[in-house]
């Protein structure tokens, strides 16, 4: 799945098995890091007879599952399908740290705030912690759910470290003592896919699923302080099908200065904007909603606080779009974008080959059985029975009546 982000004034692109960087004010060389032609896993590393199955190295496609970036913006982690951990730096140039190897595929991973190390959440549940200062050292295991982690995040000023599961649940833990669970934020009816605390919030945390809600917590106390259904938003009238099928929140962002919160769905052809503010009833607001001409792959924002949206197109793949006079407008005459297009031209063929039109979320939602209409069905149906067996039996006991009143009688 294609993904964008922004490491300091550098553009970041993830698709298929590669990660590109265009650096947007400056005409430099486009970084390119190619996972199908780096390092193999030897042969010797501990976590052979630990990996998914006892599967070799040889069995993944190296396609990029996730990156992140460090708050300051100097360093990068992705990690792949063949279960690399890559460690880069970005400055005037790129320079790959190291590539480490994570005992099963990662669904997520974060960077700490003093980024000293990564947080990385696997599809088994775990979430293991690999050190920046030690860039070779292995990866320790910090903590585990009982189902797929899906989302891992860390308050701002690195005591907890939160993370989301296919279970609907939400777990704030100390990052120092993890086995310490400081709360659970419940209410999401399906799996929680997407975690975030908004730049200048740091009490707060947003959260996306499976269930097609954006709810805000108190996430210390677990409260929950607002919950918003993003079907209810539309304002394009929908069929009755169209409103049983949930929407799945895919990302959530926030802008630098933490006022504006952009919120995207799996396979919906709009971007959904709130605001954020610290008085009045209402801390989450909607503000508008942003129709786009294609169902986007990906979004963030940037250092001024404009949206970059990835579109599944080759004529125009990126846009930008600036908040003004309270509408979010695009700039299609940006220069940034402009430089950015240009250097990603090379790959845009490529991207929208491996784009992919399926749900990542499908599988992940719960089936749900009416178990009571069967069995309300089946009763009746006995009950039925039951009746036509009575009724019967009475008739025959009342023919055989009448028949030995007319035997008696002659």
């Amino acid at each position: 799945m294609a993904a964008v982000g922004f490491c300091g004034e550098w553009f970041i692109l993830s698709y298929d098995t590669k990660f590109a960087a265009v650096h947007t004010k400056q005409a430099r060389e486009t970084f390119v890091f190619d996972c199908s032609a780096a390092e193999k896993k030897p042969k010797t590393t501990k976590t052979d007879s630990n990996s998914d199955g006892g599967a070799s190295e040889e069995t993944g496609s190296d396609k990029v599952l996730a990156f992140t970036v460090s708050p300051s913006g100097n360093l990068v982690a992705l990690t792949d399908d063949t279960k690399r951990l890559v460690l880069f730096h970005c400055g005037d140039s790129w320079q790959r740290i190291s590539i480490r190897w994570v005992v099963r595929r990662c669904t997520s991973l974060v960077f700490s705030q003093a980024e000293d190390e990564v947080l990385v959440a696997d599809k088994s549940g775990d979430v293991y912690s690999f050190s920046v200062v030690e860039p070779q050292r292995e990866g320790e295991l910090r903590m585990g759910h009982l189902s797929m982690v899906l989302a891992v995040t860390m308050s701002l000023n690195d005591k907890y470290v939160i993370t989301a599961d296919r279970d609907e649940k939400i777990r704030v833990s100390h990052l120092r003592s993890p086995y310490n669970i400081q709360s659970f934020c419940l209410g999401h009816q399906q799996f929680v896919s997407a975690l975030l605390v908004p730049s200048g919030h740091p009490h707060w945390l947003l959260s996306g699923s499976g269930d097609g809600t954006v709810k805000l917590w108190e996430y210390e106390s677990g409260k929950r302080l607002q919950s918003w259904d993003l079907q209810q938003l539309e304002n394009t009238s929908s069929s009755a099908a169209d409103k049983e099928k949930k929407q799945t929140v895919c990302r959530i962002s926030s802008s630098p200065d933490g006022r504006h919160i952009a919120v995207l769905c799996e396979r919906v052809s709009a971007v959904q904007f709130f605001t954020l503010q610290l008085e009045g009833e209402e801390k989450l607001t909607p503000h508008s909603r942003l129709s786009l001409p294609l169902c986007p792959l990906d979004m963030t924002f940037d250092l001024d606080g404009r949206l970059w949206v990835l579109m599944d197109s080759s004529d125009a793949p990126l846009q930008i779009y600036t908040h003004r006079q309270g509408s979010w407008q695009c700039d299609a005459q940006s220069p940034e974008l402009n430089r950015v297009t240009k250097g990603f031209n090379p790959h845009w063929e490529t991207l929208q080959a491996s784009a992919s039109t399926t749900s990542s979320f499908q599988h992940l939602h719960k089936a749900s059985f009416d178990n009571v209409t069967t069995y309300l069905q089946k009763k009746q149906q006995r009950l039925e029975e039951q009746q036509k067996k009575r009724k019967t039996h009475v008739q025959k006991a009342n023919g055989n009546k009448k028949a030995k009143k007319e035997t008696s009688s002659t």
